[in-house]
């Protein structure tokens, strides 16, 4: 459990971190990343402490890694490669820094240290965890293959290192349908959304899929008599879903997509209004490359995502804290999962 005022009274020891108008108004570049959705004074407390966190990054010879569900002030201010589940994992191969920090979950940092071991891996809050990382385990993947004997195990990578260990492939939401229908064998196992499965299901009809009854706490609240109210309220607003929504919020939706697959439609469709059906700080993230689409309506927030801060980011590289370990036996069979993913993912052409 993190003393917070312990932290802060160590790091204002450190650096002058008052909110500083002058310093954000040097920062202008930055700032002009996300000036749509984060205001002036908010910008003058965020600045000291992305202009320490830029700083130390060099000292430490480290890099940031944040997923789409960080807030605008780590997604534009301190990162350096942002991304989905399966855009993180492939970067977190090519990184040629000594230290990653991830700005995510727990499983994000694990599969970082996974495919990079010789790295140090630090995750900012430790109790950063997953609703659907927490709702499986390995004796979870074993009891699933008692029940379908010879069925592969298509685990997404929301999920621990001993998951992991205990499947054959991973997935991402924007590979998942890709995956399941390259496999040879008729019945698939999907774990641990029963969401996610359930819409692959159908757009793999060919394949007869089971799941694990996980769900995530953030998508799993839509219904689909939101999305009707929605549009009744708000007609000609485009209704976009992530495919951990239920399938019948999916149904509704005029588009469902990955994290990445989301951000590839408004870009290339640019409607004259959005409703992201997904985590809160998505559309945040992409308000302000595209000022034509006004991203309207509703958001559910992962409580997770939320744990990481500027301030903690900050205590991380200062403190070299907290360090992400993998057990080497079972990071070495959960890389052959995660990196039978990237393979396939990559000969797909996804």
């Amino acid at each position: 459990m993190f003393d917070l005022q312990s932290m802060r009274d160590q790091l204002a020891a450190h650096y002058d971190l008052a909110p500083n108008p002058a310093l954000a108004e040097q920062m202008a570049d930055i700032y002009a990343r996300m000036d749509r959705v984060v205001n002036p004074i908010e910008w003058a407390t965020h600045a000291p402490y992305v202009a320490e966190i830029l700083e130390l990054k060099k000292q430490r010879n480290a890099v940031i890694l944040a997923h789409n569900y960080m807030t605008p002030e780590i997604y534009h201010g301190i990162s350096d490669v942002v991304g989905d589940s399966l855009q993180l994992a492939i970067e977190a191969t090519r990184v040629e820094a000594d230290v990653i920090v991830q700005c995510g979950v727990h499983f994000m940092a694990e599969t970082s240290k996974i495919l990079s071991p010789e790295k140090t891996v630090l995750i900012p809050d430790m109790e950063a965890g997953c609703s659907l990382a927490e709702s499986i385990t390995a004796e979870g993947v074993a009891e699933m293959r008692r029940r379908y004997p010879g069925a592969p195990v298509v685990t997404y990578v929301n999920t621990t290192a001993e998951v992991k260990a205990a499947s054959d492939i991973c997935c991402t939401s924007s590979n998942a349908a890709q995956i399941v229908a390259a496999m040879e064998e008729y019945t698939i196992i999907m774990t641990p959304d029963q969401y996610l499965a359930q819409n692959i299901a159908q757009q793999v009809p060919e394949k007869n899929i089971v799941w694990w009854e996980g769900s995530c706490i953030v998508h799993e609240q839509y219904t689909a008599k939101d999305l009707r109210d929605f549009r009744e309220w708000n007609p000609g607003t485009r209704l976009i879903a992530h495919p951990e929504c239920p399938p019948d919020v999916v149904a509704e939706a005029d588009f469902s997509g990955s994290t990445s697959g989301i951000v590839k439609y408004v870009t290339d469709e640019k409607p004259e209004k959005a409703l992201l059906i997904t985590e809160c700080s998505m559309a945040s993230n992409i308000a302000d490359q595209l000022p034509e689409v006004e991203f309207v309506g509703p958001c559910n927030m992962c409580p997770y995502m939320k744990k990481i801060t500027l301030e903690k980011v900050l205590w991380s590289l200062h403190t070299m804290t907290e360090p992400v370990e993998v057990d080497p036996e079972v990071a070495e069979k959960a890389r052959v999962a995660v990196q039978r993913m990237i393979d396939l993912s990559q000969k797909l052409g996804i």
